[in-house]
């Protein structure tokens, strides 16, 4: 049996997704360009992410010429979003103050950083 196509990105999906962001539209040539500064990316391995992309509803494309330009489909923001739906769903029973808490107890997270989430929780009761 086929496995199920996941929603969640790739760490190649997510690169090219980044640069989207950074550069609002882009041809498969410029992005396997970019991909290729931090190792080898064939034009066809681009090509093709980018349509898994667009089959996930991140991105879209249109044609120009010969080239097809793909920009972001979906904000920053909303992918974090979406993203940090599913990770508190998977391993925290869709518990913000369980994934916190982790934050706090089993990861580097600086005093600064804490102090500064605490100014947010105290400007949120306002």
């Amino acid at each position: 049996m086929a496995r199920k196509k996941s929603q969640q990105l790739t760490d190649a999906e997510q690169e090219i997704m980044q640069l989207l962001w950074e550069h609002n539209e882009m041809s498969v040539k410029e992005i396997a360009a970019c991909l290729s500064e931090k190792r080898p990316t064939a034009y066809t391995t681009a090509q093709t992410l980018c349509r898994i992309l667009v089959d996930k509803d991140y991105a879209e494309f249109r044609k120009e010429g010969r080239a097809f330009l793909y920009k972001a489909k979906i904000s920053q923001s909303d992918a974090r979003k979406g993203a940090l739906s599913t990770l508190l769903s998977k391993f925290f029973g869709n518990s913000p103050e369980l994934l916190a808490q982790h934050l706090i107890k089993d990861t580097d997270i600086k005093l600064e950083d804490l102090e500064s989430l605490q100014t947010q929780i105290d400007k949120s009761k306002d």
